[in-house]
């Protein structure tokens, strides 16, 4: 009898730790459905035809609203003009990417794949730099390629298959 008792308790705590930190977070972000304590909205959306759904949502919370995917939120633009102004109007404000937690912990944010704001930046305009030095958007690029190709084709037509 006391196992259960323990038992109900840990679950009711940790029911309660999970609805905290979901409403600890929601000042910034835009409204949305009440989210259910660790499955979120998932119930609340047909997998099936999941944009009808987002539709549906849209009509009652507006065409910026917030869906959580388990503990995950994900903040939904629904619709051209909220398209429109949040990549183009305001384009350097959503131009980020989100952290995909393996990839940070090995590439520690380096690298032009996964980096992110003003490394991000600067790498491109690196990379970038580096390749037109090389030769990259010229043609004398291509004949270098194709070069490089027909003495790789000769080296392997050389070993007869072997």
């Amino acid at each position: 009898m006391d196992l259960a008792v323990v038992l109900v308790l840990c679950l009711s705590c940790l029911l309660l730790l999970s609805l905290w930190k979901q409403s600890s977070g929601k000042g910034k972000l835009p409204p949305g459905p009440t989210p259910l304590p660790i499955l979120g909205n998932i119930l609340q959306l047909d997998i099936k035809n999941i944009g009808k759904s987002l539709s549906n949502l849209s009509n009652t919370y507006g065409p910026v609203f917030t869906v959580y995917f388990g503990l995950r939120p994900a903040v939904v633009l629904h619709g051209y003009e909220a398209v429109k102004e949040a990549l183009i109007d305001q384009g350097e404000e959503f131009s980020g990417r989100g952290n995909p937690p393996m990839s940070q912990r090995v590439n520690k944010g380096y690298g032009i794949i996964f980096s992110n704001g003003k490394r991000w930046k600067e790498t491109r305009r690196f990379c970038l730099m580096t390749l037109r030095n090389f030769g990259m958007g010229k043609r004398s690029i291509e004949d270098r390629v194709q070069e490089e190709a027909r003495c790789l084709v000769e080296e392997l037509r050389k070993t007869n298959g072997g």
